[in-house]
C-alpha cells in the first residue's frame, strides 16, 4: 500500500506532462463569410414613390431582394445600384474599359449588344449557359438576339420586347387601318372631328431613342432598313423616302400633335387623354401610359399600369399591327431584356447562381411580369395562366401579323447612328419638311460611314 502511494504522485505528475504535450482542441471553424453580389439595374428598390415611372421595377426589387438573400443565406447578399436607363451602356464600357468597379450581372437590352461586343465589355456565357437545364426550353429568337457576331452568348434572354400600336376603338370603329392610304382617310376624318390619328415619338431626346420607335415601325413597313447588311449605314432609298414622306405627310396635315415633338415622353399625354387615336410604341408601354381616359369618358385612373391592361380587358384599347406599304408586311421593332456579364465581374458564381434563380417556376414569370415588361424567353413560363390574359392574347394577334426586327441590323455603332437618323428625320419632317429626303438620308449615311 505504502508503495501505491508513493507512486500516485508520480502518475498524477505524467498525466499533467502528457496533458500538456497533447495537441491543443482547434477552435470551432468559423463560417465562410458572406460575399456582396452587385447588379446594376435601371430601377431603384429604395425608391417607394408610387409615381415614378419605374414603380414597377422598383417593387419588383424591394420584393425579391429579400428572397434571395433568404435562399443563398451565408452565400451571397444582393446589392444592387440603380442606373439611369440612357446612361448605363456608356457607364458600363467605361468601368470596364478604366478597369474600375463593375457589377457581377447587369440588366440590358439587346440593342446594345454591338455596342457591348465592339469594346469588349461583356463575357461570353455560351458555354455555362448551354449546361443548365433551362437552355433547351429558351425561345430561339430571343436566343439569337443575346448572340454576338462571333455566336458567343453575351446575353442570357429573359422577355421579349416587341412593338405593336395601342389603339383606341372607338376611335377606329371598322378596325385599325391596314394601308397608308386608308390610314390617311382615318386621319382626316379624326381632324375634322378635332382629334389626332396618331401621336409618337417625334423628338430627339435620349439621344435619338425615338428611332428605335415609330420611326423604324414605319420604315420596315415600307420595307425600309438602316443598314447595307455588311455593317454600313444604307438611308438612301426608295422604301426609306417612301416611309419619311408618309411620316412629313401625317406632320404636314396636322394628324399628329404638336407635343409629339416635345420630349421627355410627353407624346404619351395625347393618347392617356384620348385625343390621339393610335400610340405605336412598345409592349411594355402599358406600364407607363397612365392614367387613361377612353372616349366615351370612363376613366381608367389607378394612376399605374394596371390602367391599360384594365383599358385592354374592357374592349377600349386595341393592340394592332402598323399599317402596311402595298406588296409590304407591318414592321415593328424587338428588343430581348437580359442579363450580362462584363469583363472584370468580381463574383461570376453569384451570377450564375441568380441567373438559376432567375430560370426557376417561382421567379421567372414574377420577372417578365416585373421589370421585363414582354413576352417570357423561356417557353414553358409562357404556357402559364399569367401569360394567358386579355393583354397577353391581344398582343400576339397583333405581333402573328408583323414582321419585328432589330432596327440597328448589323450597325456596330448603334448609339451614334440612333441619334444620327433621329435628327435627320426631325428635319425632314419637322424642323424643315422643304428639304429634299434623298439628299438628307445621303448626307447622313455618308457621315456615319465615314467613321467606320
Amino acid at each position: 500500500m505504502k508503495r501505491l502511494w508513493t507512486l500516485a504522485p508520480l502518475l498524477l505528475v505524467a498525466a499533467f506532462v502528457l496533458a500538456a504535450c497533447a495537441t491543443p482542441a482547434a477552435p470551432p471553424a468559423e463560417a465562410p463569410a458572406v460575399k456582396d453580389f452587385v447588379t446594376w439595374y435601371q430601377y431603384d428598390q429604395d425608391n417607394v414613390d408610387p409615381a415614378s415611372d419605374e414603380r414597377v421595377g422598383n417593387e419588383y426589387l424591394r420584393q425579391t431582394m429579400p428572397l434571395f438573400n433568404t435562399a443563398f443565406a451565408g452565400k451571397w447578399n444582393w446589392v444592387n445600384q440603380p442606373k439611369a436607363f440612357d446612361k448605363m451602356a456608356a457607364e458600363i464600357v467605361a468601368a470596364v474599359q478604366a478597369g474600375g468597379d463593375v457589377p457581377d450581372l447587369f440588366e440590358m437590352g439587346s440593342g446594345d449588344l454591338n455596342q457591348y461586343y465592339q469594346n469588349g465589355t461583356m463575357q461570353n456565357l455560351r458555354g455555362w449557359a448551354e449546361q443548365q437545364s433551362w437552355w433547351k426550353d429558351l425561345d430561339p429568337s430571343a436566343v439569337a438576339a443575346c448572340t454576338g457576331p462571333d455566336g458567343g452568348l453575351y446575353c442570357v434572354p429573359l422577355s421579349s420586347r416587341p412593338h405593336l400600336v395601342y389603339v383606341w376603338a372607338d376611335r377606329f370603329p371598322n378596325g385599325y387601318p391596314r394601308t397608308p392610304e386608308a390610314f390617311m382617310a382615318e386621319a382626316e376624318r379624326l381632324k375634322g372631328e378635332g382629334l389626332y390619328a396618331i401621336t409618337f415619338f417625334g423628338s430627339t431626346a435620349f439621344d435619338g431613342e425615338g428611332t428605335s420607335r415609330a420611326i423604324w415601325t414605319t420604315v420596315a413597313s415600307f420595307g425600309g432598313s438602316f443598314d447595307d447588311g455588311q455593317g454600313r449605314m444604307k438611308l438612301d432609298t426608295p422604301e426609306n423616302i417612301a416611309a419619311i414622306s408618309f411620316l412629313r405627310e401625317i406632320v404636314a396635315k396636322g394628324y399628329a400633335p404638336e407635343i409629339a415633338f416635345a420630349g421627355g415622353f410627353q407624346e404619351e399625354e395625347a393618347f392617356k387623354d384620348a385625343s390621339a387615336g393610335s400610340f405605336p410604341t412598345g409592349l411594355f408601354g402599358y406600364r407607363y401610359v397612365n392614367p387613361l381616359v377612353a372616349p366615351d369618358g370612363t376613366a381608367y385612373s389607378k394612376g399605374n399600369e394596371q390602367d391599360m391592361l384594365d383599358a385592354i380587358a374592357a374592349g377600349d384599347v386595341i393592340l394592332s399591327s402598323f399599317i402596311a406599304a402595298p406588296g409590304k408586311q407591318p414592321g415593328c421593332g424587338i428588343e430581348v431584356n437580359g442579363m450580362a456579364m462584363p469583363v472584370g465581374a468580381k463574383n461570376p458564381d453569384a451570377a450564375y447562381d441568380y441567373i438559376n434563380w432567375l430560370m426557376t417556376p417561382e421567379q421567372n414569370g414574377v420577372f417578365v411580369l416585373g421589370p421585363g415588361g414582354g413576352f417570357p424567353a423561356l417557353l414553358t413560363t409562357a404556357q402559364t395562366d399569367a401569360f394567358q390574359t386579355p393583354f397577353y392574347k391581344e398582343a400576339a394577334k397583333a405581333l402573328s401579323q408583323s414582321q419585328c426586327r432589330s432596327w440597328y441590323g448589323t450597325l456596330n455603332r448603334v448609339k451614334e447612328a440612333q441619334s444620327l437618323i433621329m435628327k435627320t428625320v426631325y428635319r425632314l419632317i419637322k424642323e424643315d419638311p422643304s428639304l429634299d429626303i434623298a439628299t438628307e438620308l445621303q448626307k447622313a449615311q455618308n457621315e456615319y460611314n465615314a467613321g467606320s
